[in-house]
């Protein structure tokens, strides 16, 4: 039969390992709470004491600590070097009609996806500038 002991290091090694490919940090904390479980084991606890333990503060960290690192690690969802083309001129690569949902825009030699500021259509071939972003769409306005 496995010891106690090495069933709470198992568990600890294979959330911690789960983590290593998620990156969510939902699996961090049972990670933690395992090797808690771990360590009342070594004090000599029973193994319900064990396993409340490892349930106990699983659950707490959860609650509690995940909001913290979401809130420590926060990512911003607006694309690379978006700042630097806001005021650059762009050429219309397929009409940018809002209504319709379509428009793109070549610049600095990349395609973005792109609307109107003012809803106006602009038609292929027109030089636009780009005034800000909307999501992952810039938005022009035609010179």
């Amino acid at each position: 039969m496995i010891p106690t002991w090495a069933i709470w290091i198992v568990l600890c090694g294979i959330f911690l390992i789960g983590e290593i490919f998620t990156v969510s940090f939902l699996l961090f904390w049972p990670g933690i709470g395992a090797f808690l479980a771990f360590i009342t084991y070594l004090l000599g606890f029973s193994l319900k004491v064990q396993i409340a333990v490892f349930v106990i503060s699983t659950a707490l960290m959860l609650i509690f600590m995940k909001p913290l690192v979401k809130k420590l690690f926060k990512t911003h969802d607006t694309p690379m070097n978006s700042d630097a083309i806001i005021g650059k001129h762009a050429i219309v690569i397929k009409k940018i009609d809002n209504l319709e949902s379509t428009g793109q825009v070549k610049v600095n030699g990349e395609l973005w996806s792109a609307l109107s500021d003012d809803d106006e259509i602009i038609d292929e071939n027109s030089a636009v500038e780009i005034v800000g972003l909307e999501g992952v769409k810039l938005k022009v306005k035609k010179i």
